[in-house]
């Protein structure tokens, strides 16, 4: 019936090619304008619905306070043979104690005791878990705020100059802060953390650094604490113990409050500056690459990170806009 009334319709009517006009004229209306379910294409969109299409998946984060603090004030000077000088920097009275030659093995199966046996929350706790593992111990009494440089060294008799070829079944150098006050691990979340340190022997001359911090919770868990990477856009110069490149990527933001430790005024303007719109401060920090490089106004724009061209999976802030507006107002 209908091809009668169209065969019809194009016999003696112009009105078909109306028709069949108007009918893809309906057709197209419907599929830019959404009337089958479809999406509007991107060009067709307003800004804010662009900004809410590629805005990433914000990480919810819970501040925790971090009791420990620990630097290698001079990392060019450190070897196995003249020992090395550790800082700690500690919010309570801590005992610090340092294992030379810790098995790589024990040192992981003690972080997963901690997880599902007992924790670790005082220096007898891991050497239980190392099974004595390790070749020599030395231990310091850290008073509250105290920045004295502790000095680590192997003793003579030793007789340890190098730890053997990559890979290595011992860490040179394994760094343990505990609180010291038994009152002071019922507040903490954070009740130990644990320094992994590389020092340079005869064998492996790569300098000295921290590799990994771990964190050990009072409920069982443990956090790998990681730094996190800022522009590097500073004209400052650099330490005299590290090279330019290490001092552009080793600043830990994680600790304590989140930021590094004081530097120059110049340095701290610079490496806060945005690096799209050079004007807010930065305040987002993109997974998985971990680039602190955007500001509150510009992380709605970008689905890969500005420094890397990184895909962002998730992203998350370092404080809060109350905190920024608090820390403003300090300022003034």
């Amino acid at each position: 019936m209908a091809a009668v009334f169209l065969v019809t319709l194009y016999e003696y009517s112009p009105l078909f090619y109306i028709t069949v006009v108007f009918v893809c004229f309906l057709v197209t209306s419907g599929l830019v304008l959404g009337w089958f379910g479809l999406g509007v294409p991107v060009i067709l969109r307003n800004s804010e619905e662009t900004e809410s299409s590629t805005r990433v998946l914000k990480k919810r984060m819970r501040q925790v306070k971090n009791p420990f603090g620990l630097e290698i004030p001079h990392p060019a000077t450190a070897s196995v043979t003249k020992g090395i000088t550790l800082t700690p920097d500690c919010l309570e009275d801590c005992i610090l104690t340092c294992y030379w030659g810790c098995s790589v093995q024990k040192l992981h199966e003690a972080l997963q005791k901690h997880v599902y046996c007992f924790r670790i929350k005082t220096p007898q706790a891991l050497e239980d878990a190392l099974y004595s593992e390790y070749l020599y111990r030395q231990q310091y009494f850290i008073k509250k705020n105290d920045k004295e440089e502790k000095y680590c060294q192997l003793p003579e008799d030793a007789q340890v100059v190098d730890f053997g070829p990559v890979p290595r079944s011992r860490y040179p150098l394994i760094a343990l802060l505990t609180l010291a006050d038994e009152e002071d691990r019922e507040i903490y979340d954070i009740i130990s953390m644990v320094a992994v340190i590389h020092i340079p022997d005869e064998s492996y001359r790569l300098s000295c650094r921290i590799l990994y911090q771990y964190l050990l919770l009072a409920q069982g868990q443990y956090h790998d604490l990681k730094q996190l990477f800022m522009s590097a856009n500073s004209t400052a110069p650099s330490s005299s113990d590290t090279s330019p490149a290490e001092s552009s990527t080793d600043r830990s933001l994680l600790e304590k409050a989140g930021l590094a430790e004081d530097e120059s005024e110049l340095h701290e303007e610079n490496s806060k500056d945005c690096v799209v719109c050079q004007n807010g401060t930065v305040n987002w920090v993109l997974l998985p690459c971990r680039h602190a490089c955007l500001c509150d106004g510009c992380i709605k724009y970008f689905q890969q990170c500005p420094m890397c061209r990184q895909f962002v999976q998730e992203s998350f802030p370092l404080c809060s806009k109350k905190e920024q507006d608090e820390d403003e107002s300090t300022h003034i």
